[in-house]
């Protein structure tokens, strides 16, 4: 259970006791709600607000800056998570979080990551490309850091549609599906006229010229004449990370299948 619930549970049990007016109950929530570093304003309510931790992205901010809002993220016992972190500065983190881990792939350090349920469900990560695997990892690990089962499909580009079909029953038996692919960005809407599951399509900066840095396979996402594809943004695998963990979090919640022990 994360510090901050404790704590609001707390409090609301002393208003309950009569113990804390209202007025000061307030006051304590709001205190409690972010905290402010100057530089940074840290959400500490996030979790119970969306069940999705804080993030950090860690470009443009200074190794100093890092480490001081790791450590307060560190002393409440949150879940955070560090995107597009370099291997550099996560070996200089390391050194004074210890249990911070990193995953090279994804350019992404995790705290207190979650435990996996016992639901079966999973989802499905596919990849056109072996080139689009640095962002389909940085959706799988981070579902991965939120407790979440991931089964990675890649490079089942349609240039080679044999190696889609090869693994579309596999694909088809996860509950979401995120789909990244760069190039013309023809996959997710392929892949959505086989399945009845939701796909999350993230393009990527991976092609040529005319790919314009992933404008082109996001425009072909958009345009998907396959019903039940929804588009993040360009490079984009922790938002569709965050996506999936939304619906597996509504599926979770309507989940009647035998649980596995």
């Amino acid at each position: 259970m994360e510090y901050s619930r404790r704590a609001i549970e707390a409090i609301i049990k002393r208003v309950s006791q009569r113990k804390l007016s209202p007025e000061s109950a307030f006051k304590k929530l709001k205190d409690l709600s972010y905290e402010s570093l100057g530089f940074a304003q840290l959400d500490h309510h996030r979790v119970i607000r969306k069940t999705l931790p804080e993030a950090i992205y860690t470009p443009g901010k200074t190794t100093e800056q890092i480490e001081k809002i790791l450590a307060k993220f560190f002393k409440h016992g949150n879940t955070v998570l560090l995107t597009r972190l370099s291997e550099k500065i996560f070996r200089l983190l390391n050194k004074k979080f210890p249990a911070l881990q990193y995953s090279k792939s994804a350019q992404l350090a995790f705290l207190n990551a979650r435990k996996p349920g016992v639901r079966s469900g999973f989802v499905a990560v596919v990849t056109a490309g072996t080139s689009d695997i640095p962002v389909a990892e940085e959706a799988g690990v981070t579902l991965e850091a939120l407790g979440e089962k991931v089964a990675r499909f890649y490079d089942c580009g349609i240039a080679g549609l044999q190696r889609l079909l090869d693994h579309v029953r596999k694909i088809e038996s996860a509950d979401v599906v995120i789909c990244v692919a760069g190039m013309e960005g023809a996959l997710p809407s392929v892949l959505a006229g086989l399945i009845s599951k939701p796909i999350i399509a993230v393009p990527t900066s991976v092609g040529y010229g005319a790919n314009f840095k992933g404008v082109t396979p996001l425009l072909s996402m958009l345009n998907s004449c396959s019903q039940g594809v929804a588009v993040v943004n360009i490079d984009s695998g922790f938002s569709a990370g965050c996506f999936a963990k939304l619906i597996m979090n509504q599926i979770n919640q309507g989940d009647t299948r035998p649980k596995k022990h």
